[in-house]
């Protein structure tokens, strides 16, 4: 099977849905001719024209404000803001608005509205672009929220994404864009709300998310040596949750580790926690530990970066505390 970038899974998603459906179009900050300020939307105005693939002023409000207003009147707005802590400026607009307009007509609106946005450190991006705010909006009833982490859940679920009658936050995260992986060239899709397991294992049941999928089958592999085998879940979707594969993985190896990028503090993963303990406490033979970054405003420095999100290390020595 051939390897693409997760970068180039997200542009094929988008090229063959914009193919299929006219009513799809993208638009965003630096879009078009520039394609995205990582290079996602790159070759799509030459092919669909700027009446689909549309660059807008500087301002996220206007953005995502747009995209509702053509996505009810039956348009498939594809948004991008470029960076997730932008997702702030436009908050109003997803929390009162696009969240809750399919709700508050009955369904007689359709709210089709994905909005793209790259999160997370690693590039040195300072306080101010380097976060992972995902779980505010799982906290928003009316949305949905995807984090891929491979090149195959990235294409899979952004045209599942594309094709949903409801509105999505789609969270990439900013040092996947490059990373290879397998993706067919025969159309697929993947549906909300199925986790994947990444590695099997009958020790420890690890939850993770984004980036951290890729930390957590370092720390399994790591474990492995040690005499433990790790399963790695990822939820690929943080609503819909498959709650049901978390659960039964649980029962089966009686521990259970979360990680995620984010603050751990409120963090989706005590959602996970919660989650577990009231369906599988009797199952667990210790304490479901959560490994999230530092209560800390990401810093610019890369040393001090790299100190304050989660790492194979942390993952690792969570598991052995409870083993």
């Amino acid at each position: 099977m051939r390897k693409i970038s997760f970068g180039e899974a997200l542009r094929e998603a988008l090229q063959e849905e914009m193919r299929r459906d006219e009513t799809v179009f993208v638009l965003g900050e630096d879009i078009a001719l520039h394609g995205g300020d990582f290079g996602v939307t790159k070759g799509l105005l030459d092919e669909f024209g700027e009446k689909r693939v549309r660059d807008t002023p500087i301002s996220e409000t206007a953005i995502v404000g747009l995209s509702l207003g053509a996505a009810s009147v039956g348009m498939r707005p594809v948004a991008e803001i470029m960076f997730s802590d932008f997702l702030g400026v436009c908050m109003d607009q997803i929390l009162n608005q696009v969240s809750k307009m399919r709700y508050m007509s009955g369904g007689q609106v359709k709210t089709p509205v994905v909005i793209r946005t790259a999160f997370g450190a690693g590039i040195s991006a300072g306080p101010q672009h380097s976060q992972s705010p995902e779980a505010f909006f799982v906290h928003i009833p009316g949305l949905q929220v995807v984090m891929p982490s491979t090149p195959y859940d990235a294409k899979g679920l952004l045209k599942t994404a594309i094709r949903n009658d409801n509105a999505v936050i789609f969270f990439e995260h900013k040092l996947l864009y490059g990373v290879k992986g397998d993706v067919p060239e025969q159309e697929y899709l993947i549906g909300f709300g199925e986790a994947d397991i990444k590695r099997n294992g009958t020790d420890v049941t690890i939850v993770a998310t984004g980036l951290m999928v890729k930390e957590a089958l370092a720390a399994a592999e790591t474990l492995e040596k040690d005499g433990l085998t790790a399963e790695v879940i990822d939820p690929r979707t943080l609503v819909p949750l498959d709650e049901k594969t978390l659960i039964n993985s649980v029962k089966k190896t009686g521990r259970a580790v979360v990680v995620h990028e984010a603050w751990k503090r409120s963090g989706f993963g005590a959602e996970i926690a919660a989650m577990i303990m009231e369906e599988a406490m009797d199952y667990l033979d210790a304490p479901v530990k959560r490994v999230g970054g530092l209560n800390v405003p990401t810093p610019f420095s890369p040393a001090l970066e790299k100190y304050v999100v989660p790492n194979e290390n942390d993952i690792v020595k969570a598991v052995k505390e409870i083993t």
